[in-house]
């Protein structure tokens, strides 16, 4: 007989009814287990852990969710999953990397869950580093919250929860701090599970925190503890129980620390036994075995409990003898969900209105994002210094905060990871979050999330999680901004596979990427060249443009031309392949040259508009990528290699690229930054030297 997640919500199931279906749930779990080491020469080839020791709390948490809620699992807890209704054969898909593994197709390890079914709890991508759930789910909790106080959530019997799952040895990572920070300042409505085995793989408790999460949660302000022997069930039920109920009316975050024992390896590949020595003392802490002591309290006959067992036996061997035999991904399998389908194919709009002024490039962002909240409720924005007093460093938030509230506009604590990640969560829940950080060199912290979250979401939940947001960054330099406000970032970024930038040089060209940013159900990193904002330096002045009517929309992938010429029998000529602020350094230095530049500007770098690029080298058969990055294992550098890959047979001359000189950072003293950077007079020269190849 297989219990259904239906029958462990069911109100009215005795005390005993409870126990028995605890009790065949956490044996499955056992089973599994006992199975996977069994049949060994299968089951690792791919890397897995299970929950033995942990199975009391995972199931008495499992059991007690509802479809509207949402759980991040780490690694351990299969037994959440069984408890929410995932069947071992499910499990085993993943287990072996099938290709119907519903939780990603076979593309991730066993217990990563992903998963959006009606009927179950939801569940965002999970990956292997430990606590990077925190920030993701945290950003769930902070979305519900967000609907509720905007009068847009869905109206529920019993409001929603995030709940998330953590190791102990997880919570001395800064970003689960970040996580446990936000959540007590916003008072957002999450469970955290902590559950501690006192392993961080080999090493222990005392070598590895200076004190437990019970000990350090007394410094969040706001988050309410309970601290349990974690292999009782009905203790840890009870917990679970009333923990959920106090963030469902309340709507304020709650953590659970569950101590438990580890009774299996910390990973099939890292064997209990090479360097445990508390085996046999934490054997006799096992939850199954206390469970089945309280089955003979409550008056369960052995018979029926053996009975129990025997269809569990026979229910995982079966599954996992089908699990054996089904089908493997298809290798074209691997390219499907890198990006979501996006609906915005084509240009739409008016670009250029008449009747209109030139506006700034800042200006054009800030109008944009009007437009869109103005539209849309569920869009928001986010991120440092964004609120009302301020607008933003560069004031390009200005006006937002007063006109859509603190709400809807507000500002985080200096936590770039928390404002990357915390999008996964709020896209998740059907929000379009739009954030910021400050500047280009201060994106690093954030990485992790971007890359690891952000950036695999879709693909690892094999098309079921894509993030849709934008991440706003203000790059390049400009005015001495030093080397800690004037970096350039795109060739770090576009090695991220699974997020889409922009990197517009225009106002126009601005808003109508934000809006296609918006609309696109990927990631998208929008850069922001703070030298063009307000077209104060000389040459930059075209970056102040009409601004485009509401509708304006610009695909992604689509270069613009900036400046064309034909080619020539009398005279030769080249293409200039540039972006941002190279497309002033490239306008500028054509006007030296009869009619012998053409610019090309590339506006996203990620998708690329290969095509336009290819047919202007081909047609000039001269080329120079020009960039603001050093040009060493630059993006740009990447570009020319693509470049002399499709169009060798019609270059004339070697692809050059003209950037910045490869040097750790860029000078505060105006002087060395002039040295180190392109410009205009040095890019002449460089043209010079290819004309006369």
């Amino acid at each position: 007989m297989e219990m259904t997640k239906r029958h462990f919500l069911n109100k009215e199931i005795s005390l005993t009814d409870l126990l028995k279906s605890a009790y065949r749930l956490m044996f499955t779990a056992k089973t599994m287990t006992d199975l996977f080491e069994q049949e060994k020469k299968i089951t690792s080839k791919y890397v897995h852990a299970t929950s033995r020791g942990h199975e009391a709390i995972q199931l008495a948490l499992g059991m007690q969710l509802l479809p509207q809620d949402f759980v991040s699992p780490y690694y351990r807890d299969d037994s959440i999953l069984l408890g929410i209704g995932i069947t071992p054969y499910e499990l085993m898909l993943q287990l072996l990397a099938k290709r119907d593994d519903p939780f990603s197709g076979g593309r991730t390890y066993y217990a990563h869950p992903s998963l959006r079914r009606d009927d179950f709890p939801k569940i965002i991508h999970q990956s292997s580093g430990t606590g990077m759930q925190a920030i993701p789910t945290t950003g769930i909790a902070m979305g519900m919250k967000y609907k509720e106080e905007t009068g847009i959530a869905e109206n529920l019997d019993e409001k929603p929860i995030a709940v998330c799952s953590l190791g102990d040895a997880s919570c001395t990572e800064g970003e689960v701090s970040e996580a446990f920070q936000m959540s007590a300042l916003k008072q957002l409505p999450i469970l955290y599970l902590v559950q501690d085995n006192e392993w961080d793989i080999s090493a222990s408790a005392d070598e590895i925190r200076a004190q437990d999460i019970t000990q350090y949660m007394q410094g969040f302000n706001g988050i309410e503890t309970r601290t349990i022997d974690g292999t009782d069930f009905i203790k840890s039920y009870e917990t679970v129980k009333e923990c959920i109920k106090i963030i469902r009316e309340e709507r304020r975050p709650m953590l659970i620390h569950a101590k438990v024992p580890l009774l299996n390896h910390h990973t099939s590949g890292v064997r209990k036994e090479w360097y445990r020595d508390d085996l046999e003392e934490c054997a006799k802490n096992d939850p199954l075995i206390k469970l089945r002591n309280q089955l003979s309290e409550f008056s369960v006959e052995d018979s029926e409990v053996e009975t129990i067992e025997k269809e569990v036996v026979e229910l995982v061997r079966t599954d996992f003898e089908n699990a054996v035999l089904a089908e493997d991904p298809k290798p074209e399998d691997a390219y499907k969900h890198d990006f979501a389908p996006t609906p915005i194919t084509e240009e739409k709009g008016e670009r250029s209105p008449s009747g209109k002024t030139p506006t700034v490039m800042v200006d054009c962002a800030l109008f944009a994002i009007r437009e869109l909240m103005t539209k849309h409720p569920e869009a928001l924005l986010y991120g440092q210094d964004v609120g009302l007093r301020l607008g933003g460093v560069f004031r390009e938030a200005i006006t937002l905060a007063a006109q859509f509230g603190e709400k809807r506009v507000f500002n985080t604590p200096i936590q770039e990871a928390f404002i990357v990640g915390s999008t996964v969560g709020m896209s998740a829940v059907g929000l379009k979050p739009i954030v910021e950080v400050q500047f280009a060199d201060y994106i690093w912290p954030g990485l992790n999330q971007l890359f690891t979250e952000v950036s695999r979401s879709y693909y690892l939940s094999n098309g079921k999680w894509p993030v849709s947001m934008i991440l706003r960054v203000p790059i390049g330099a400009y005015g001495s901004g030093g080397p800690y406000h004037s970096s350039s970032i795109e060739s770090v970024l576009t090695n991220i596979k699974g997020i889409k930038i922009a990197y517009p040089s225009t106002g126009a060209d601005l808003k109508g990427l934000m809006k296609a940013a918006f609309y696109d159900p990927n990631p998208v990193v929008m850069l922001e060249h703070k030298g063009l904002y307000w077209s104060k330096i000389e040459g930059t002045e075209n970056a102040k443009t009409i601004e485009p009517d509401e509708d304006y929309i610009i695909p992604f992938g689509k270069a613009r031309e900036v400046l064309l010429c034909e080619n020539r029998q009398d005279k030769p000529t080249l293409t200039i392949i540039t972006y941002g602020m190279g497309v002033y350094w490239a306008s500028n230095a054509a006007k030296e040259f009869d009619n012998q530049i053409e610019i090309i500007d590339l506006r996203t770098l990620a998708p690329l508009d290969e095509n336009r690029v290819f047919e202007s080298v081909k047609k000039h058969n001269r080329c120079i990528v020009l960039t603001e990055e050093p040009v060493n294992n630059s993006f740009a550098q990447s570009l020319a290699a693509r470049i002399s890959d499709n169009c060798f047979r019609h270059l004339d001359a070697p692809v050059k690229v003209v950037g910045a000189k490869d040097l750790p950072a860029i000078p505060i003293n105006s002087e060395l930054e002039k040295e180190m950077l392109p410009n205009t007079q040095k890019l002449i020269i460089e043209i010079e030297q290819l004309l006369k190849y």
